[in-house]
């Protein structure tokens, strides 16, 4: 069966986010008056503390995961900032000592008296919102392929890397399916490279979480990220339905009509091999 591989050191796994920063993504997102692109980053930058909280032992962070974090709107390119800028996978353990800064924020926390108050936190920020340009969706996928095959050569044991793509729109820049199955085709010994792809949208609506087929998907666009989108293996199963859906075997790493909830979700489940982590030496 694969996707058994144990990750630790000696076999760590990867994360690449692929993210749309299109023009369309200067778009206000539900009723936070926040646009698509800056919710989203701040949904990425929440992801990267918390794998790194994950990574983080007695004596340090240690590298379970080499991450990247990569951007396609005018061009395509890696999104993080200061001393990361212009890497693409890198160790847990470099994200979490260079954030680009880290920002007082506030969030709202039980009083225990079934009100909510206010707290000030600490929130690290690596990327920042973007939001220009065109949507080449197949470049940027083209680009995963060619940062994750020699990290495949160097980890050939390795729990596969797993992509977790956000889009708002179409591609402009060709038919997406082949560039995904092309990556899906990419595998170390424990299983095939897992794509995820989560569509956001401001229209509205309900949103379709990991289906296992596309029969509820009403429009081609829905229909070819469904088809671009992985089978979850079963410990991802497993995790999706202890966060409370009910799936079977088929259902796939795909969300539709998401809103930021959703894609929180959606990725907390994408990165759940990470809470199944050796605790090795």
């Amino acid at each position: 069966m694969p996707y058994t591989q144990i990750i630790n050191r000696a076999h760590p796994s990867a994360f690449v986010f692929v993210i749309d920063q299109s023009g369309s993504m200067s778009e206000q997102w539900g009723s936070s008056g926040m646009t698509k692109a800056e919710q989203v980053a701040t949904i990425i930058n929440r992801q990267l503390t918390n794998l790194s909280i994950r990574c983080t032992k007695g004596e340090g962070v240690r590298d379970y995961f080499d991450i990247a974090v990569i951007g396609y709107g005018r061009g395509v390119q890696p999104v993080l900032g200061g001393t990361l800028a212009n890497r693409d996978l890198i160790p847990v353990s470099d994200i979490a000592q260079y954030p680009l800064r880290v920002e007082d924020r506030t969030k709202k926390i039980d009083d225990g008296a079934g009100g909510l108050i206010e707290q000030k936190v600490r929130f690290p920020v690596w990327m920042d919102p973007q939001a220009a340009g065109g949507t080449p969706m197949c470049a940027a996928l083209e680009y995963a392929r060619t940062i994750l095959e020699p990290w495949i050569d160097q980890h050939p044991d390795s729990h596969p890397p797993i992509i977790l793509h956000i889009t708002d729109g179409e591609s402009t820049d060709g038919d997406p399916v082949q560039p995904a199955q092309t990556l899906k085709n990419l595998h170390t010994n424990d299983g095939n490279v897992l794509v995820f792809n989560a569509h956001i949208s401001a229209s509205g609506g309900i949103a379709v979480e990991f289906p296992d087929s596309d029969a509820a998907l009403s429009d081609v666009y829905s229909r070819t990220l469904f088809e671009m989108s992985s089978v979850l293996p079963h410990g991802i199963l497993v995790a999706a339905n202890h966060a409370g859906h009910q799936l079977g075997d088929g259902a796939r790493g795909f969300v539709y009509n998401a809103d930021s909830a959703n894609l929180i979700n959606f990725l907390d489940i994408g990165t759940s091999p990470a809470a199944a982590m050796e605790a090795d030496r």
